[in-house]
């Protein structure tokens, strides 16, 4: 007699960490532009995140996700002054989770309203809008030194 093992089917994702990425920053005063090769890792972040969500299956969420990625990315560059920036992406009860951790307290990671004149200071803003469409929920954590966003997945 034969036995046949039956394994529950799994969705085209599971819970866990999907990436982890830790990259050096140089550490400027307050007000210094960051110079380009911190710029250019905002880059290297969304391909990185567009390469591992579409290996799990989870293309269909990249577009949000990648964009999330560089807004909170180039937010830890541009305004933490620290040294180190952590990039989290990871699954759990349903939502893809975006984790960016500078390691610098702040109580500045909030949107803003800028003016229509305003180059920047929309980042927050948009990243807060996107959750919103996506049924999720953004904020902080670590006095501010971890900024997250939660974007809801498909039912598999």
């Amino acid at each position: 007699m034969t036995t046949t093992t039956v394994r529950p089917r799994r969705g085209p994702y599971r819970d866990g960490d999907l990436m982890r990425s830790t990259f050096d920053i140089r550490q400027r005063p307050p007000g210094e532009l960051p110079p380009p090769a911190d710029g250019e890792k905002v880059g290297v972040m969304r391909r990185r995140a567009r390469e591992r969500l579409s290996a799990r299956g989870l293309a269909y969420v990249a577009d949000e996700a990648v964009l999330i990625v560089s807004e909170l990315v180039t937010n830890a560059i541009v305004h933490s002054g620290g040294q180190e920036v952590t990039v989290t992406l990871s699954l759990g009860s349903g939502f893809l989770r975006i984790d960016v951790h500078d390691g610098v307290p702040s109580f500045h990671a909030h949107p803003k309203a800028p003016d229509d004149a305003d180059e920047n200071g929309r980042g927050l803003a948009l990243v807060q809008s996107l959750a919103e469409e996506g049924r999720g929920a953004w904020g902080v954590e670590d006095a501010g030194a971890t900024t997250w966003c939660k974007l809801r997945l498909a039912a598999s």
